[in-house]
């Protein structure tokens, strides 16, 4: 089979350089890519498997899991805990943030820095108040096998602004784990 582009002369003034053949060759390429992907029915989750390093393939198969801060790199506080507290977790943990938890591990807010620079406001004394006075109490949050690019989705769109951090819970709301916003822009999600 002989598949003729039909180019008779290239751009190039000394008819030289192939310039007008291989832009042809690249249409006709991509045309016969196009057909074949339609025909075959590849899907995109098809092309993440073959893949998996290209910025698409992390879009399709990067989880919450891969990218969360767990174990001992998961920031928590129980609802009792300080404000003073919980900032120097939120300092040393380094993600601008903690999860506050029941004693099941169940998630009942969170507390971010931004929270702490806001709460200033009230005066010096309120570090010595317990989280549960001050941290959000309906966060969004996200499940370990949600795609990272979920989670990024979810923290873009959220109202009135963008939050940078999400809980990771599994199904009975026990806080696994925390994603940053930080985590997806390293992981070529953003």
């Amino acid at each position: 089979v002989v598949l003729d582009v039909g180019v008779q002369k290239e751009a190039c003034p000394l008819g030289l350089a192939p310039t007008s053949s291989t832009t042809a060759a690249l249409a006709y390429g991509d045309a016969i890519a196009l057909a074949l992907l339609q025909k075959r029915n590849f899907t995109a989750s098809q092309f993440a498997v073959f893949h998996p390093g290209g910025s698409l393939g992390r879009k399709l198969l990067l989880t919450v899991g891969n990218v969360m801060h767990a174990g001992n790199e998961n920031p928590l506080v129980s609802a009792d805990t300080t404000v003073q507290e919980a900032l120097f977790v939120i300092t040393d943990k380094g993600l601008g943030a903690v999860s506050v938890v029941d004693e099941a591990g169940k998630m009942l807010g969170v507390l971010t820095d931004g929270d702490i620079r806001r709460g200033l406001s009230k005066g010096v004394d309120f570090l010595q108040h317990p989280v549960a006075e001050l941290m959000t109490k309906a966060p969004k949050y996200i499940t370990a096998d949600k795609l990272a690019a979920q989670a990024l989705h979810l923290m873009e769109s959220n109202q009135p602004k963008p939050i940078t951090v999400l809980p990771v819970v599994n199904e009975e709301m026990v806080v696994i784990g925390l994603l940053h916003m930080t985590d997806l822009v390293r992981q070529g999600v953003v």
